[in-house]
C-alpha cells in the first residue's frame, strides 16, 4: 500500500484524521467488494457504513495496519479507530512523530477475510493451470 504519514508531532489521544468516504449500507458495501474489490469501507451500523474507495483524496484510506499477514518486529500500531456520532475518527494511542506512518488495526474479521480471498485466489490459479496442462 501506499501508507499515511504524518510531517508533524501528533500527540498521544489527538485526532489524526476522520475516515471519510461515502455514506452507503453493508450490503452495498458487499456488492461493491464482489464488483471492485473494495477494502475501503468502514463499518458503523448496517445502514450507515463508510467506503472510502472512491474516494482517493479522503486521506484515512492509507492508513495501514502494522499487524497485517505477517507481523515485522518493531513495528507496532500507533493509533486506533474511534467513532463518535457515526463519524470515524483514527486517533493517536501514543505519540507519533513527525515522518513516521500512521499505522492502524484493522480489526481481525478483515484479517480472516483477507485470508480466505487469498486461499481462494490460490486455489483458482492452481485449478485454471491444472487445466491447461490437460
Amino acid at each position: 500500500g501506499k501508507g499515511l504519514f504524518t510531517d508533524k508531532l501528533i500527540k498521544k489521544d489527538e485526532i489524526v484524521v476522520e475516515y471519510k468516504g461515502e455514506i452507503v449500507t453493508w450490503a452495498e458495501c458487499e456488492k461493491r467488494a464482489n464488483n471492485d474489490g473494495g477494502g475501503y469501507a468502514f463499518y458503523i451500523t448496517k445502514k450507515h457504513c463508510i467506503d472510502a474507495f472512491p474516494t482517493k483524496d479522503a486521506l484515512g484510506r492509507y492508513a495501514n495496519d502494522a499487524r497485517g499477514l505477517a507481523r515485522v518486529e518493531g513495528i507496532r500500531n500507533n493509533s486506533k479507530y474511534d467513532v463518535r456520532s457515526k463519524r470515524c475518527y483514527i486517533v493517536a494511542t501514543r505519540n507519533i512523530k513527525a515522518g513516521e506512518e500512521i499505522l492502524v488495526h484493522y480489526g481481525q474479521a478483515y484479517w480472516n477475510v483477507y485470508r480466505a480471498e487469498l486461499k481462494k485466489e490460490a486455489s483458482d490459479a492452481k485449478k485454471k493451470k491444472s487445466k491447461a496442462k490437460k
